[in-house]
């Protein structure tokens, strides 16, 4: 059987982090018990029942351009890391999108029974950005959180993140995909920032 991980690191403190493809059908559970909770508001899928859930995740699994992930530790779900080609999302009608830039959308799992840990975030992100930007190759990290999203924001800019221009992704009503206009405060991490020398 081949290894499902894409990617695996010590987190400092916490365990060991590893990354996997999602699976649409087999992690709706614990992935719609998320983002059904109103911390998850601003991830968009408030209000969807767990096959709807799954059915956006098995649509996204045939795209070759946007990638979800589910994040563990030591086994544990933890987070969902979401990556696209910023040229081949709305986002690239905001920005001016340059070779080697990759999108992310981050959804860290509620703290759950050990409670919140300090630096767990910055763990999970650091983690991210090795995968995206040194296991990928990639240049630059962008990231588009809803400008309310204070907490996010403050999380990006902690880890390197240097803050762009507040944009209004444009809405999308197609077929298989619908996503609401949304007020977004860009965000940009390069990998010598990240990862210097």
């Amino acid at each position: 059987m081949t290894d499902p991980y894409v990617h695996e690191e010590k987190a400092e403190g916490f365990g060991t982090v590893r990354i996997r493809p999602l699976d649409a059908e087999a992690d709706a559970e614990v992935v719609h018990g998320w983002v059904s909770e109103e911390r998850a508001v601003f991830w968009g899928m408030n209000g969807l029942t767990r096959d709807q859930v799954a059915e956006i995740y098995a649509h996204m699994a045939g795209l070759d351009s946007h990638h979800a992930y589910l994040v563990e530790l030591d086994g544990e779900p933890v987070a969902v890391l979401q990556t696209y080609e910023p040229s081949e999302d709305r986002v690239s009608e905001c920005y001016e999108v340059e070779p080697g830039d990759i999108g992310v959308h981050v959804l860290i799992a509620p703290a759950g029974e050990r409670g919140a840990r300090p630096g767990w975030s910055a763990a999970l992100l650091r983690a991210f950005t090795s995968y995206v930007l040194v296991g990928r190759d990639r240049r630059r990290v962008v990231v588009d959180p809803d400008v309310r999203n204070e907490k996010a924001l403050a999380r990006f800019l902690r880890h390197g993140f240097e803050p762009g221009p507040v944009v209004t992704l444009p809405e999308i009503d197609l077929p298989d995909v619908y996503l609401p206009e949304k007020t977004a405060q860009l965000a940009f991490l390069r990998r010598e920032v990240a990862f210097p020398g």
